[in-house]
């Protein structure tokens, strides 16, 4: 098994769990589907290619994604948007806010366009390390610890915080920075079903590792539903297990004036929980950050290498995190409404007969027949004014293609009206479960 450390003996799954380092988890793959686009040859007697054709096997892999409706585009988008934005993660509406935009403007003025190298050599500015204490303070943990992105930050938690005899427990619907932090990891991987604390609990209970890390996204970005935390932890606290949470779609949205689903689930600031997010979704801004014990942050300033080896967040990032988070603090009556609107939008798709998802936080997903269709159903939207989000395999753990809709903080009554009509009156055949 890819990642075991000699002599380490596989754990056992019990009935019904999934299989150990199956699918997208699994650094060599076993067990994956093959998707459209992913081509493989197995004629170990072919000649070499020819130097002009090295990727002419990307063309071939191009059509078959085409064929399958998962061709995927670059849209630019204007700075002034006339579209109804319900695409974007600005879920408390503080992207264009002028606080936000005027403390990232000051930021680069003071410190300038870039951070100007690592954080362990020139970038960290005392910018960095006042968002850091803030974000702390806020989360109610010991320490924070910033990077240039969410992905950067899940992998070196995941990285750094396991080895050989680490067993990873990881949530199958976990999203693809997570899955790749796995797959970078030294550590056995048992990939969980989907929200099933008694299957994390049984693989704790079997495992043959002295450690082990109960891993999984606090609300998962697909289809909004949030992860039963409470449980995660009694499981791992439990089996003597710590806990990494990605809180991407949790913070700034969920628990007491949007303080993350650790806070409301009770388990912010334990010793053996660790929280990551990203400040691109309800900050408004960019990078990531790991949230937790102080030795643990001390730990991946001396052992990460996504942190260690690159280059720190730009202070214009940097400053409109910090504006965002003070605002928050301020008017914590945002994250209510972000969940206020998510609810609203939900009832009158269902109401209309279409497929729409139950949110916990500010995502909402609109099943549709099939990845042409709902590309064909965005499409439709934003030539009637509304963008919305299309996830299609390989986004979407199931295969099965939506829209993703985002709850905006700042959207007003008569707006989500508009989104609600232009939804229902733009979508494909057998998308209604009228129909």
């Amino acid at each position: 098994m890819p990642g075991r450390a000699p002599g380490t003996p596989p754990i056992r799954p019990r009935r019904g769990a999934a299989a150990l380092c199956r699918g997208a988890h699994c650094p060599a793959g076993g067990g994956r589907a093959r998707l459209p686009g992913m081509i493989q040859h197995t004629d170990a007697t072919a000649r070499p290619t020819a130097p002009a054709a090295v990727f002419d096997w990307l063309d071939e892999a191009a059509e078959l994604r085409s064929r399958a409706g998962l061709t995927r585009t670059l849209r630019s988008r204007p700075a002034q948007d006339p579209v109804l934005d319900l695409a974007s993660n600005d879920y408390l509406g503080l992207v264009h806010h002028p606080e936000v935009t005027r403390a990232a403007a000051e930021a680069a003025l003071r410190w300038g366009g870039g951070s100007t190298g690592s954080r362990l050599v020139t970038g960290t500015t005392a910018l960095h390390t006042e968002l850091e204490v803030e974000l702390a303070d806020f989360c109610g943990v010991e320490a924070a610890l910033v990077f240039s992105s969410g992905y950067t930050a899940n992998l070196a938690a995941l990285t750094a915080l396991t080895d050989p005899d680490t067993l990873i427990v990881s949530d199958a619907n976990n999203h693809a920075s997570l899955i790749d932090g796995c797959r970078l990891a030294r550590a056995q991987v048992f990939r969980a079903p989907h929200a099933d604390p008694v299957a994390v609990g049984a693989a704790l209970a079997d495992r043959a590792q002295p450690r082990a890390v109960v891993v999984t996204d606090s609300v998962f970005s697909v289809d909004g539903n949030a992860a039963r935390l409470p449980e995660l932890s009694a499981a791992a606290r439990a089996h003597r297990a710590a806990l990494l949470v990605d809180d991407a779609h949790g913070l700034g949205v969920l628990g007491p004036g949007g303080l993350g689903l650790l806070a409301a689930a009770g388990v912010a600031g334990g010793k053996s929980a660790v929280a990551t997010a990203t400040l691109s979704k309800s900050l408004g801004s960019q990078g990531g950050v790991v949230l937790g014990p102080s030795r643990v942050v001390r730990h991946l300033v001396e052992t990460a290498r996504s942190f260690i080896f690159d280059t720190g967040l730009a202070p214009a990032a940097v400053g409109a995190a910090l504006g965002a988070l003070r605002l928050l603090r301020a008017e914590p009556e945002r994250a209510e409404r972000a969940r206020e609107v998510a609810r609203t939008l939900a009832d009158r798709l269902t109401a209309a007969g279409l497929l729409a998802s139950v949110p916990d936080a500010a995502v909402v997903s609109v099943r549709a027949p099939g990845p042409q269709e709902a590309l064909g159903w965005a499409a439709d939207c934003r030539r009637a004014g509304l963008a919305v989000g299309c996830f299609r395999p390989p986004s979407v753990p199931d295969g099965l293609s939506r829209l993703r809709l985002t709850a905006r903080a700042d959207l007003t009554d008569a707006q989500i009206e508009l989104a609600v009509a232009t939804l229902v009156r733009t979508a494909p055949l057998l998308a209604t479960t009228a129909r």
